[in-house]
């Protein structure tokens, strides 16, 4: 199966980028966008998180963690095989820009099945996380 990749942006309103890095790090972009989180906070390297959307759960592993945001990886049982970046970006001008990045396919029978399907429902995710952001931070 081919590797689905892709990147999205947004320039925030918020000028204060240690509040919008405390909101990032407490999962509260993914919560934002309607998604169920089981996990610790503030996100830690090595941390596992149970992310939940309807009747999906899709376990992650945090495997990168920098200053500006955190990246993920599927874990088994996870309906995508690959990883997921959050990063914040502050600009010259003060501006903050916050920017998802994926690298991912199907993992499962049913996404596979479904793929044309599993792809718009990962597009529609990334709009609530940069919508979520928009609001949140």
């Amino acid at each position: 199966m081919v590797w689905h990749e892709f990147e999205r942006s947004v320039v925030l309103e918020s000028r204060d980028f240690a509040a919008a890095r405390t909101a990032l790090f407490d999962w509260r972009v993914h919560r934002g966008a309607g998604l169920q989180v089981d996990a610790r906070s503030p996100i830690t390297l090595g941390d596992h998180a149970q992310l939940g959307w309807r009747w999906v759960t899709a376990p992650v592993e945090i495997i990168a963690v920098t200053e500006n945001g955190f990246t993920y990886r599927a874990l088994p049982g996870h309906p995508e095989e690959g990883e997921e970046s959050f990063t914040l970006t502050q600009t010259d001008h003060d501006t903050i820009v916050f920017t998802i990045s994926a690298r991912s396919r199907p993992a499962t029978w049913w996404a596979r099945l479904g793929s044309p399907v599993t792809s718009l429902v990962q597009r529609r995710i990334t709009d609530r996380y940069l919508a979520a952001a928009r609001q949140l931070l």
